[in-house]
């Protein structure tokens, strides 16, 4: 990962300087709010558009979140010139997600030389968890 600029947590510059790098983040409208080499926080509104028949956000859409924030994680355990790609992931959803802002946190498990493991919670307002991923990111170098 680099940049010609300091990414500053919260900055919107940030969210903007990584929905660039990744963009598919920018199509999910994530929000980066925080970050460390330990744990990244993110946030997203409800938006009908991200939803499921009920109303709830679809599950596939909460996959994606915690793919993209896990990956956003990971990256940073790149060593230089490396890349990552998402080899395992298993997400289980524990509660309907309707109208609200959600909260995505992603914290690092373990960063070894071949492989990147992380967790990443989907929080409602209550603080409660919606979804929690686990995924196991490849450490691919030429």
């Amino acid at each position: 990962m680099s940049t010609d600029t300091p990414l500053v947590p919260g900055d919107p510059a940030t969210t903007e300087w990584i929905q660039t790098a990744m963009p598919f983040t920018g199509l999910c409208e994530v929000v980066i709010d925080s970050f460390d080499t330990e744990k990244v926080v993110g946030r997203v509104a409800w938006k009908d558009k991200f939803c499921t028949v009920n109303g709830n956000l679809h599950g596939g859409y909460l996959m994606s979140l915690a793919d993209a924030v896990g990956a956003w994680l990971s990256v940073q355990h790149l060593p230089e010139g490396a890349s990552t790609s998402t080899i395992s992931s298993s997400t289980n959803f524990l509660r309907p997600a309707p109208q609200a802002v959600y909260s995505i946190v992603s914290t690092l498990v373990m960063a070894g030389r071949r492989t990147i493991t992380v967790t990443t919670d989907v929080i409602n307002p209550a603080g409660k968890v919606v979804s929690r991923t686990t995924q196991t990111q490849a450490v691919l170098t030429s």
